[in-house]
C-alpha cells in the first residue's frame, strides 16, 4: 500500500513512525514542537511525544553539542538545524566531535545522530538560507551526507539515516518540501545509504544530479535529441561510485549538474574519480553545470544564479558534440 505524499509530509511520517518504533529517539531544535519547524516538518510531534520533542534556543552550536552527549549515552538525537546555511555555526561541532566521536573511542562510543537541515535554494529565501554546501560535509571523514530528491526516497533515507550507527547530516531540498507528490510506502521502506537510483536509462550521454536538480534535468531531457540517462546519487558520502562508473562506461559522456559553487563541488570530485578508473571510455570531457563561485545572491539575481533548463541543455550539447 502506498499514499501519495508531499516531501514534507514524508519527513513527518517517517519522524512519526520511527519514533513510534524506537523510544531513544528525540527531536529537537528551533520552533520544532510547538511551531512544528519553519516548513512545519514536525507539526504535531510533540502532541504526540510531548517528552521527546522540545525546543531549543538560538543556538546551533549547542544543539549539536548537546546531541553528542545524547548519542554518546544510548539516545538517537535527530536535531533540526532550520536552514542548511546555520550548520556552519556547528560547524566545529560536527567536524571534530560528531563524526569522531567513534574513532576517537576506538569504538566504545557511537554518534548516532541524524542532523536535519533545509538546504539549497529556488525559494526566494533570505541570506544564509539558500547554500549548498554538500561537498564541504563530504569532506569530513565519518560522516554521511544525504540528500533526498523525491517523497519515497525522503521517506526510504531518512528511514536509514536514523537507524545508521553513524552520524548523518540529512540535507532536505527546499523547493520539493511541497512541490511534488507521488506514492510513498505505507509500509517499513529503506533505502540503503550509498546506493544511486538509476532514474532514467540512456545510452548516448549520462546526466548526474540530486535533489531539486534531479527534476530540472529530466523536465528537459525529453527535448534533447539523444538518449539520457540519468543518475542521482542520493547520497553525497558515502558516493556511488561505482554506479557512476558503470553508466559512463556505457554511454562514454558525462555531465554533472549540481547547484552548489563550481569550485571544488562535488562535480568536481565525480569528474575525478571518472578520471581515475574510466577515462579510457570518455569521448569527450566530463561536463559541469554548476552555481557559480559567488554568495548566493537575493531575489532579483536568484534564477540568475541556478543552473537552469538553457545551461543544462547546453552542458549536455558540449558532451555530445565534442
Amino acid at each position: 500500500m502506498a499514499n501519495r505524499l508531499r516531501t514534507i509530509e514524508a519527513v513527518r511520517g517517517t519522524l512519526r513512525d520511527e519514533m513510534a518504533r524506537d523510544d531513544s529517539i528525540v527531536v529537537y531544535g528551533q520552533d520544532v514542537g510547538r511551531n512544528g519547524g519553519v516548513f512545519r516538518a514536525t507539526q504535531g510531534l510533540i502532541d504526540e511525544y510531548p517528552n521527546r520533542v522540545y525546543d531549543s534556543p538560538v543556538a546551533e552550536a549547542g544543539i549539536i553539542g548537546l546531541g553528542v552527549g545524547l548519542a554518546a549515552y544510548g539516545l538517537k538525537p535527530v536535531p533540526e538545524i532550520e536552514f542548511a546555511g546555520f550548520t556552519y555555526q556547528a560547524f566545529h561541532q560536527i567536524q571534530q566531535h560528531v563524526a569522531r566521536l567513534r574513532s576517537r573511542t576506538r569504538g566504545e562510543f557511537h554518534c548516532q545522530m541524524t542532523i536535519r537541515a533545509p538546504f539549497g535554494g529556488g525559494i526566494r529565501a533570505l541570506e544564509h538560507h539558500s547554500e549548498s554546501f554538500e561537498a564541504g560535509y563530504a569532506h569530513v571523514p565519518g560522516l554521511k551526507v544525504v540528500v533526498p530528491s523525491t517523497p519515497a526516497d525522503t521517506k526510504g533515507l531518512l528511514t536509514a539515516s536514523i537507524r545508521d550507527p553513524d552520524p548523518v547530516i540529512f540535507l532536505e531540498p527546499t523547493r520539493l518540501y511541497r512541490s511534488i507528490r507521488e506514492p510513498v510506502p505505507e509500509e517499513d521502506h529503506v533505502v540503503p545509504l550509498g546506493e544511486a537510483d538509476v532514474v532514467r536509462e540512456g545510452e548516448d550521454v549520462t546526466v548526474v544530479a540530486w535533489g531539486a536538480m534531479r527534476h530540472r534535468v529530466l523536465g528537459l531531457v525529453d527535448d534533447v535529441d539523444a538518449s539520457v540517462e540519468v543518475i542521482d546519487p542520493r547520497t553525497i558520502a558515502p558516493l556511488d561510485t561505482d554506479a557512476i562508473l558503470d553508466s559512463v562506461r556505457k554511454t562514454g559522456r558525462c555531465v554533472v549538474v549540481h547547484e552548489a559553487p563550481r569550485t571544488a563541488g562535488m562535480a568536481a570530485e565525480i569528474t575525478a574519480r571518472i578520471n581515475d578508473r574510466a577515462l579510457l571510455y570518455l569521448e569527450a570531457p566530463v561536463q559541469r553545470v554548476t552555481g557559480y563561485d559567488v554568495p548566493y545572491p537575493l531575489f532579483a539575481r536568484e534564477s540568475a544564479y541556478e543552473p537552469d533548463d538553457d545551461r543544462i541543455r547546453a552542458g549536455i550539447e558540449r558532451a555530445l558534440e565534442f
